[in-house]
């Protein structure tokens, strides 16, 4: 059973390909966070020890892309 995950749209985020403003997805799939520009298909993706790296203690964080 293929069960498609939730986008959440990352408010203010820019395509660092396209430009495209309100564009970027943000999808979580097998620990690995992938981020997706609906307007050009641009990705990045990056895993859960990437994200703990720089997330500091007590935080919730949804995702930290560097374009």
């Amino acid at each position: 059973m293929n069960i498609k995950s939730k986008r959440r749209f990352i408010s203010g985020a820019v395509c660092p390909k396209c430009k495209a403003q309100d564009t970027m997805a943000l999808t979580k799939e097998d620990e690995v966070e992938k981020v997706t520009c609906v307007n050009c298909g641009e990705q990045m993706t990056q895993s859960e020890p990437q994200v703990e790296e720089v997330v500091r203690q007590h935080e919730q964080v949804i995702g930290v892309f560097k374009p």
